[in-house]
């Protein structure tokens, strides 16, 4: 646009040293910003143990006196957490959502409850993981799906399992101890503990029975294309 000074009309030197104070301003409010038990926005929580974080900047973070995070946990940043749907929260009764000790939710990921959900400890989640108790009704085919009342039901991810990019967890899904789900897996339904899934819907591809991991998987050897040329 005519008139406008941009970036591009700075010297490079200056622009350098504009980079960096940028750079550094934003580390400084990323610090400052970082919410723990202590923060104002930390004691909304139902509760929040010690250590326990929640990076800047939030995502968008709803009934908070329904949530419950346990000690050493890290929420990433962009995280969306909610629970409810705008009804007010009553403290004195059980989390909804309850987050376990040492647990880590990657960046860009949303905990969404109305019934509850339990992720355990040390569970880790890779970004943009997607966990609901709660989804659209579609049964009356004569009203609008988004005016059919949701159909709920608990949630619970057990200790030590880990979530790939892009998970979606569904109502009703009890996931087992030390389980692994492949990234952009779709999850309903009961997963045993120590096993693996995958897929959309997801399905167990590996266990650990008597031992050993069933079936097993052997080394792959990755063929080139036919006619490439190494260069």
């Amino acid at each position: 646009m005519p008139g406008v000074f941009g970036p591009d009309d700075l010297p490079p030197p200056v622009r350098r040293a504009a980079a960096g104070v940028i750079h550094r301003a934003w580390d400084w409010i990323s610090a400052v910003g970082l919410v723990g038990p202590d923060h104002t926005v930390g004691k909304r929580f139902h509760a929040m143990g010690e250590g326990s974080s929640i990076a800047f900047p939030p995502g968008a973070v709803f009934g908070e006196a329904g949530i419950s995070i346990g000690a050493g946990t890290m929420i990433g940043a962009h995280v969306n957490l909610a629970v409810g749907m705008g009804e007010p929260i009553d403290r004195n009764a059980p989390a909804i959502i309850r987050i376990g000790d040492r647990c880590s939710i990657g960046r860009g990921s949303s905990i969404v409850g109305r019934v509850g959900i339990e992720i355990g400890d040390d569970v880790t989640t890779a970004p943009n993981v997607y966990i609901t108790d709660h989804n659209h009704s579609y049964d009356d085919v004569d009203v609008p799906i988004t005016r059919q009342w949701p159909a709920e039901d608990p949630v619970r991810i057990g200790a030590g399992s880990w979530l790939g990019t892009g998970v979606v967890v569904l109502p009703g899904t009890r996931i087992g101890e030390h389980v692994a789900v492949a990234a952009n897996s779709v999850v309903r339904g009961v997963v045993p503990d120590r096993a693996v899934v995958a897929g959309a819907p997801a399905r167990v591809v590996r266990q650990w029975v008597d031992g050993r991991w069933t079936p097993p998987i052997g080394p792959r050897v990755v063929r080139a294309p036919e006619g490439w040329v190494a260069h």
